[in-house]
């Protein structure tokens, strides 16, 4: 299987390529580097089949929308959960295919109603989108956030993997690429507090508004389609 990950400098946001057979889906695509996506697609001979959100972020545009229209045969694809459109709407239990390969939707909900995880099919990788982040996790104070529903998404649908899963998060502003699900039952700061210690530490972050929230949510809802 083939397998990139790229990054944002501007979100902090990682964007994933899997391919198998030369099919392929792509993981948190940003509107602005719609066309690297594309060009390192061609470069390795991948059709994308899927564009993937983890759910609807607050802090950038999906690429999905921009990249529909450069690659009509691929489809978008989100949580039904999440309220936002998209070519396929999935809950959780349902798989993604591409080649022989797929990646099985988990519902980790709490960060927004929408979050999924995408756990590869022999588990060795997890897509956690800002649910899990290396050593933290997504807020909880906006886009329905609730962090005792956060955390026992986690726990029960993420921290459930084998201890060797690689985490591959939505996010990370320090340079940090990837964790495993038994780093992060072991090290994490927030999430290996006990349920209501959690819900009390996200109760009291004290961070500022979203700077892109108001831009990001409407347009994701809607595949990353802006007026012009």
């Amino acid at each position: 299987m083939l397998f990139r990950q790229l990054f944002d400098r501007e979100s902090c946001t990682y964007t994933y390529l899997l391919a198998d057979g030369g099919e392929g889906i792509l993981i948190d695509p940003v509107k602005e580097l719609v066309e690297r996506d594309v060009e390192v697609a061609q470069q390795l001979n991948v059709k994308l089949k899927y564009l993937l959100n983890t759910h609807c972020h607050a802090d950038h545009v999906t690429g999905t929308g921009d990249l529909k229209k450069v690659l009509p045969d691929a489809k978008s694809v989100i949580s039904k959960a999440s309220g936002a459109k998209a070519d396929v709407l999935v809950n959780d239990g349902d798989a993604i295919a591409f080649g022989s390969r797929h990646v099985t939707v988990h519902a980790t909900p709490g960060h927004t109603d929408g979050c999924v995880t995408f756990v590869l099919d022999d588990k060795s990788m997890c897509f956690t989108g800002d649910a899990v982040l290396v050593r933290g996790c997504g807020r909880t104070d906006f886009q329905q956030g609730d962090a005792g529903k956060l955390f026992d998404s986690v726990h029960e649908k993420v921290f459930s993997l084998p201890d060797e899963t690689f985490v591959y998060p939505a996010h990370d502003y320090k340079g940090r690429t990837r964790s495993t699900v038994g780093e992060e039952k072991k090290y994490n700061l927030r999430l290996t507090k006990s349920r209501d210690e959690f819900i009390d530490i996200m109760a009291n972050l004290g961070l500022p508004y979203p700077k892109m929230i108001d831009v990001a949510v409407p347009a994701n809802l809607v595949c990353g389609i802006q007026d012009e």
